[in-house]
């Protein structure tokens, strides 16, 4: 009975296959470039939006309009970024998510209960405390979305910067946690920040990506004709009303990324590949640039801490993410036969939680959408973000680098590749050839250390037998 019970028992945060962890860590190694690229758009955009002589020229800029006003399309430089660049980011979201649907953690539904269940509580937790913040302090209920999006290539810059060595399995739950996120705040975008609909520039948008799924089915290649196609969707979406974002996560979505015969990646793994760095090291940067230049002061400072909107941020993205995606997974633990790996501890989790505070890139995005109109608010609500982040970012440095010895023995047990093969040893200890090879090298290693230790006593015998001939000679003379 004890045995059955044990044979249906899942581990999560377990060890993750080496192909998935070959992807995480290509996957990461972007992303974590990107946001060094964008804490630094971060600060320039502050330093740019405050200091005297500059801000004239950051507000100039913001919004100067450029694009066809025919099509509807004559658009401030910030509002390109907002909707034009972040399609880009939605983009890669929406192939993310489709990859863990089909080939990931999300395509077991046991294994995809924990990260849904973890991201779901870790928005609506934020939610809750930012509404309970502003009816008891009679503020506007209309950011409650701002502080529910986990910023992950900000969190991974976090985690650079700090130098954690977090262990593959934790760092694979907070992408396929941040996924799950990015989804929940697609539709959150999509049903509620949706005013008014042009149905007609709606019925050519989705024309357009039924153009876009037939011509992938077909399998038409081509970036000169997936491009203009895209582009044409993504401004029929834009005039729509429909946020335009919404374009680029459908085109993602559609996308192939299972491997068939003879393929060593998938169309959309291979243009995820592509499209990746530009997302992460150019349109993300960019509207980071354009949407974090808020003007700070010890009042506006202090108008976050205690107008109930922004002081409703703050809590919602440090304790409402904290007790929503710890409390979700641990619920998720408690009642099913999942059980924490051996190697980690709740700490590990709830570090990792803290992490997932760091809300940057949707939920400025958010807050702009959710204040439209009020510049004062909207700058308010974009600095409690930054205060928010910060905040978690520090909390979450201090509780990882209390582990970060265990998690050092973790990835170097991870790394190791004693055989030299370019294959992790610990991935290979059911493989019989990898103890023929190990077992090859050893025999190799103890076939020289025999010769040395007959080398080294027979240059011990061999000063031995001198000695005392020598001593007795001195001995002799003394006498």
């Amino acid at each position: 009975m004890a045995a059955s019970r044990t044979s249906t028992t899942r581990k999560f945060l377990d060890r993750l296959s080496l192909s998935e962890r070959n992807f995480v860590a290509d996957a990461l190694r972007t992303e974590t470039v990107g946001g060094m690229l964008l804490l630094l758009a971060a600060v320039v955009a502050l330093l740019w939006a405050n200091i005297p002589v500059l801000r004239p020229s950051y507000e100039s800029i913001s919004h100067f309009h450029l694009g066809p006003a025919a099509l509807g399309l004559n658009l401030s430089v910030a509002h390109w970024a907002a909707d034009g660049l972040l399609a880009i980011f939605f983009f890669v979201a929406g192939v993310e998510l489709k990859r863990e649907l089909v080939a990931g953690d999300l395509k077991d539904p046991k294994a995809a209960a924990l990260p849904v269940v973890a991201a779901a509580c870790g928005m609506v937790m934020p939610a809750v405390v930012y509404v309970t913040a502003n009816l008891a302090g009679g503020g506007s209920l209309a950011g409650w979305a701002v502080p529910t999006a986990t910023d992950i290539a900000f969190a991974l810059a976090v985690l650079a910067v700090i130098g954690t060595s977090l262990p593959s399995a934790l760092r694979a739950f907070l992408l396929t946690l941040a996924v799950v996120d990015d989804l929940f705040a697609i539709l959150i975008i999509a049903v509620f920040f949706t005013s008014r609909l042009n149905f007609a520039a709606l019925a050519g948008a989705a024309a357009g990506l039924a153009v876009f799924w037939l011509l992938l089915r077909r399998g038409v290649h081509g970036w000169y004709v997936y491009l203009p196609l895209a582009l044409v969707i993504w401004g029929l979406m834009y005039n729509s009303g429909v946020h335009a974002t919404i374009a680029g996560v459908a085109m993602g979505l559609m996308l192939r990324c299972t491997r068939r015969e003879g393929e060593e990646t998938s169309p959309g793994e291979h243009i995820e590949h592509v499209v990746r760095p530009v997302s992460a090291g150019l349109a993300v940067p960019l509207f980071a640039l354009f949407s974090a230049g808020v003007s700070i002061s010890g009042g506006a400072l202090a108008d976050v801490f205690t107008r109930p909107e922004p002081l409703g941020v703050v809590l919602g993205l440090v304790l409402g993410k904290m007790l929503g995606i710890f409390g979700g997974t641990w619920l998720t633990a408690r009642f099913t036969r999942a059980s924490l790996s051996e190697d980690l501890a709740w700490a590990d989790v709830f570090a990792v939680a803290t992490l997932g505070g760091i809300g940057f890139t949707v939920s400025l995005l958010i807050g702009e959408l959710a204040f439209e109109g009020d510049t004062v608010l909207t700058d308010e609500v974009k600095a409690a973000v930054l205060t928010g982040s910060l905040i978690a970012t520090i909390l979450a440095s201090v509780l990882l680098k209390l582990r970060n010895n265990h998690y050092r023995r973790l990835c170097e047990a991870e790394e190791r590749d004693e055989d030299q093969d370019g294959v992790p040893d610990i991935y290979e200890q059911d493989d019989p050839a990898y103890h023929l090879r190990m077992a090859e090298i050893l025999e190799r290693k103890a076939a020289e250390h025999r010769r040395l230790a007959a080398l080294k006593e027979a240059e011990r015998a061999g000063r031995l037998a001198e000695v005392p001939g020598g001593a007795g000679e001195e001995n002799d003379s003394r006498a």
